[in-house]
């Protein structure tokens, strides 16, 4: 029998750092923290966690913004810290994937300062300098994070380029030098043992060689984000970035059976071109992130799986996202009612889950007060709703204050009802989103079917999304209903093994079915 690499039948669950728990007490959360509430990740049943940074960093962009890629910063911890967090969690069967940010660094970081010091620094070409035209800057290219893109020198009397904040000057991938020396960092932690890398805006790292002008978007109107005025052509998903995602494959292929996902946020046309044009030579899981746009009707979701499984490569492997520290909290999205079905959605779809922290608890966004805020995006763009606080505050693990998460006030402020809402009072609750979720993992673990079977005769009845998974004998239908209303009996034979309201009468054989508002069930075939 061929051997399925272990990332394909996995569960993936992102930690944010910063908010994920505190052990040393001072507000923020730490490797420490994360390394006291494996036991909690073990008894939810993920198969691998990612970190998201924890390198030095001077935090302009809260560990985006690099200054060391082979160290931990202070505020996390220490390296022997990562080493023994990396030794627990393989110690209870998990993986450990860490986040990789190879477009930018810090402006702080040392290669930077070297080479802003000179125009014949010899790692001045390890960034992205050029001359100004017309008294500004070299193009019309604009920051995601507002304004130009490009930031003016005086020492040098050039501009550099920044994809994002101006304290995070991008790196020159095509200079060999520096891929050489990016590559060299993800060997550093994959000498230590880790299982992958989530590369961090992986369509970013190559540029139009011409530095052309991006042509303005029609459909942009004011009130709109800022960097959506330009259809950003030139200035990310070239064609020069294949090379590098190979580059970076053939790396982690030298140390066994590793997982490389790339962050892209693109159209599916452009997501699938990242897997190589073998299927074979890209990033094993480009992230798909079309769940979070796409209108939550069933005959969208059907539209959305069917182009999906058509356009993916040959031997290619799918994967889907329901959150993540960037973009709105589900149950925010989707509302708290249908938060159990897009958790059945999203653990029974053909492909690797990758969970966002908290959102097992059914999290929402938290407001932040103006004088809280700590997002730059928010800062520089305020009042569009850019901010990604809201989605990135501690995690409430009890009714204790600050939600057991510190006994320090926390960086962000927690949900407001966590003394109701948090780990300890949901891990008790029978019947809970918590014990769905943790029974949701249980099930993709146990059958073939919903962990690496087929996906297929996907329709939609009305508002009920339902598809089937199949591997041999190992059958089931899952029935999802995405609307506040009862549907009219469904004709489906099987045994009901699960419903989202966690019902157990449920638990029977049937020939039909109707479900209750904002239900979703798995009917496992049976022979009568």
């Amino acid at each position: 029998m061929e051997t399925v690499p272990w990332w394909k039948t996995a569960v993936i669950y992102q930690i944010y750092p910063r908010s994920f728990m505190d052990a040393s007490g001072d507000g923020v959360g730490d490797l420490r923290g994360i390394r006291s509430k494996l036991d909690y990740l073990s008894w939810l049943g993920v198969d691998a966690i990612w970190i998201s940074p924890f390198y030095p960093s001077p935090m302009a962009d809260f560990g985006y913004d690099i200054s060391n890629y082979e160290a931990v910063d202070p505020l996390f911890g220490t390296l022997e810290d990562f080493d023994a967090l990396l030794a627990d969690v393989h110690g209870r069967g998990i993986k450990l994937i860490l986040d990789f940010v190879p477009n930018h660094t810090s402006d702080q970081h040392p290669w930077f300062l070297q080479s802003r010091a000179d125009r014949t620094s010899p790692t001045r070409d390890w960034y992205i300098w050029r001359d100004g035209k017309s008294g500004g800057p070299p193009n019309n290219w604009l920051s995601m994070f507002g304004g130009s893109a490009w930031e003016y020198d005086p020492v040098t009397d050039q501009y550099y380029y920044h994809a994002f904040l101006k304290e995070q000057p991008d790196l020159n991938w095509a200079n060999e030098a520096v891929v050489e020396a990016m590559l060299g960092a993800m060997r550093f932690w994959l000498e230590r043992g880790i299982d992958g890398f989530r590369v961090d805006v992986m369509w970013h790292l190559a540029k139009d060689p011409q530095f052309r002008d991006e042509p303005a978007n029609p459909a942009w109107r004011v009130g709109d984000d800022p960097y959506a005025r330009l259809e950003h052509l030139y200035s990310c998903d070239q064609p020069g970035v294949h090379p590098i995602v190979r580059r970076m494959r053939e790396t982690l292929a030298a140390f066994g059976d590793k997982v490389l996902i790339g962050e892209i946020y693109l159209s599916l046309d452009h997501v699938i071109t990242y897997y190589g044009s073998d299927g074979k030579s890209g990033a094993h899981l480009p992230f798909n992130f079309q769940l979070l746009t796409t209108p939550w009707r069933a005959s969208e979701l059907v539209a959305l799986i069917e182009e999906y499984e058509r356009l993916l490569p040959a031997g290619a492997w799918p994967n889907w996202v329901l959150g993540n520290h960037d973009r709105m909290r589900l149950a925010t999205r989707v509302g708290p009612d249908q938060a159990r079905v897009a958790a059945m959605l999203l653990l029974t779809l053909r492909g690797t889950p990758t969970l966002y922290y908290g959102d097992e608890l059914g999290l929402e966004d938290v407001p932040i007060p103006p004088h809280s805020v700590q997002d730059p995006w928010e800062k520089n763009v305020p009042g569009l709703g850019l901010g990604r606080d809201p989605v990135r505050t501690p995690m409430p693990w009890s009714a204790a204050p600050q939600g057991g998460f510190s006994t320090a006030a926390p960086w962000l402020p927690l949900n407001g009802d966590y003394a109701a809402r948090n780990v300890a009072a949901l891990q008790d609750e029978k019947g809970g989103l918590l014990s769905l979720y943790r029974t949701l993992l249980g099930l993709r673990k146990v059958h073939p079917a919903l962990n690496r079977g087929e996906i297929c005769d996907v329709r939609s009845l009305g508002d009920v999304l339902i598809y089937e998974r199949r591997d041999g004998a190992d059958r089931f239908t899952i029935a999802l209903n995405l609307s506040p209303v009862p549907t009219p009996a469904l004709a489906i034979h099987g045994w009901v093994v699960l419903s989202t309201t966690m019902d157990t009468a449920r638990a029977t054989a049937i020939s039909s079915i109707a479900l209750a508002p904002n239900e979703g069930v798995i009917i496992r075939h049976v022979a009568f």
